[in-house]
C-alpha cells in the first residue's frame, strides 16, 4: 500500500518541513499558538483524506504534482528566509 506514495515523498517530507517554517512564522507575528496548533492540525488532516482519496488520480500526474509542489515550498521556503532576515535585521537597527 505504501508503495503508491512513494512517487510524492519528497513532498511528504518537505512539506512537512515547510509546514513548521509557516507556524514557526506565525508565532513569530504573535499569533496565539493554541489557534495555530489547531488549524495546522486540521489542515494536514484535510491533505491526508484529499492524500488518501486521490492518490490512484494524481498518481498519474506525478512528476507535474513534484515539481509545482516542489517549486511552491522552496517558494516559500525563501520568503520566510527573507521575512526572518528582514526582521532581524530591522531589530538589530533599534
Amino acid at each position: 500500500m505504501l508503495e503508491q506514495y512513494l512517487p510524492f515523498m519528497g513532498l511528504i517530507v518537505f512539506g512537512n518541513i515547510e509546514n513548521l517554517i509557516l507556524s514557526s512564522q506565525g508565532v513569530v507575528a504573535g499569533v496565539d499558538p493554541k489557534v495555530l496548533g489547531g488549524l495546522s492540525i486540521i489542515v494536514v488532516v484535510i491533505w491526508l483524506i484529499l492524500g488518501t482519496v486521490l492518490t490512484d488520480v494524481a498518481i498519474q500526474y506525478a512528476n507535474a504534482i513534484n515539481f509545482i509542489g516542489g517549486l511552491a515550498i522552496f517558494i516559500l521556503g525563501v520568503q520566510a528566509v527573507y521575512g526572518a532576515v528582514k526582521n532581524i535585521r530591522s531589530k538589530g537597527s533599534a
